[in-house]
């Protein structure tokens, strides 16, 4: 595992908008281009075919060895904050959509 995503955080934005800001880390020692993620936040108790509470995509720009960057985006979701899971209970799912693997 050479990209993680940690620590990241909810904030609402009005009915339906979150703000999600989040930390993107390169283990390796290689250069890391621009990539475009698809992140779908779930509870940790969803099984596969579960809704997720949210999903968006985030750009993320270039990280060299061993980089660690800020990364912000916006998300829908028809929860209020309030009524989401503590955020032990909550985990991200990433995928990398662009470049293409």
């Amino acid at each position: 595992k050479y990209l993680e995503l940690s620590g990241y955080r909810l904030s609402e934005k009005g009915a339906g908008k979150i703000a999600v800001k989040f930390v993107v880390v390169n283990h390796s020692e290689a250069d890391i281009g621009d990539l475009t993620l698809k992140i779908r936040i779930v509870t940790t108790a969803a099984k596969p075919e579960d809704p997720p509470i949210t999903e968006f995509e985030a750009k993320v720009p270039s990280l060299g060895p061993q980089e660690i960057k800020d990364v912000s985006a916006m998300a829908t979701t028809k929860l209020r904050i309030y009524e989401l899971p503590d955020w032990q209970f909550l985990r991200a799912e990433v995928e990398i959509t662009s470049p293409a693997p």
